[in-house]
């Protein structure tokens, strides 16, 4: 039993963390047009985008129990590291300020105004209301479903995991958006990304190595290794790169 949980929670972690950034950028929109366009149209545009999503990781993850395994370790650990890099690169420049945080209050605001520019609905159902809810939440939604794959192909078994961690994800980031009726900005959004960056970067030189046949030291716990690597390094690069921009912008100044 501790062999399958330690074997099962890492995929379940990394998939959650990674699915309620995504999910907490998309209830942002969906709060902004039930506000705005009301409540029946932005539940019917992401219930139906759910529904799609859920459906293509339901057909595309056992498909990919097809292919071998070494084969899709390589593939899925190479994809995974550049996505967790891409990630770790953009909390690494907020951190320093070369780029703004992201707000969700201020998104929230931009989004709400750009909806009440289009008037208010005049049906039961309104297709504006439904159409953006549909889209944010199918974007979003697309990069869970590809994190989800990704994590559960890297071995037997952990696609359940995997989809179980992005289910509780959702719920809870449902949950807390019904319950507040506003941007779930309490949450350091900022930091999150920049642990799911860490996490996927790890999880994808994991399983390069192993398609290469790597002998990990101490097998599966060496992620958690890789994962103290993948922070440390990123945390120590925020600082240079702080400086970087205060020497770039003292030298546009004068």
């Amino acid at each position: 039993m501790v062999t399958e949980w330690t074997y099962a929670a890492p995929p379940m972690v990394a998939a959650f963390f990674a699915s309620a950034v995504e999910f907490i950028e998309a209830m942002t929109v969906v709060l902004a047009v039930s506000a705005t366009r009301g409540w029946r149209g932005a539940a019917a545009g992401t219930g139906l985008a759910i529904a799609i999503l859920l459906v293509m990781v339901a057909v595309l993850g056992p498909a990919l129990t097809t292919v071998p395994l070494a084969t899709m370790q390589m593939v899925i650990g190479g994809l995974l590291l550049l996505f967790g890099l891409r990630w770790l690169r953009k909390a690494i420049l907020r951190y320093a300020g070369v780029i703004p945080m992201r707000d969700e209050d201020a998104a929230y605001a931009r989004e709400e105004a750009t909806l009440r520019l289009l008037g208010r609905a005049t049906r039961r159902w309104d297709p504006v209301a439904v159409a953006a809810s549909f889209k944010i939440t199918m974007l979003e939604g697309i990069e869970v479903v590809f994190v989800v794959i990704a994590i559960g192909a890297g071995g037997t078994g952990l696609l359940i995991p995997a989809s179980a961690g992005a289910l509780l994800a959702l719920i809870l980031v449902i949950v807390v958006g019904a319950l507040l009726h506003r941007p779930i900005s309490s949450i350091p959004e900022n930091a999150l990304k920049f642990a799911v960056g860490t996490l996927l970067s790890a999880f994808g030189c994991f399983w390069i190595g192993e398609s290469v046949g790597y002998g990990w030291p101490g097998g599966d716990w060496s992620i958690t290794g890789l994962i103290a690597a993948f922070f440390a390094i990123s945390a120590l690069t925020v600082h240079p790169c702080r400086l970087c921009s205060r020497t770039g912008t003292a030298a546009t100044n004068n």
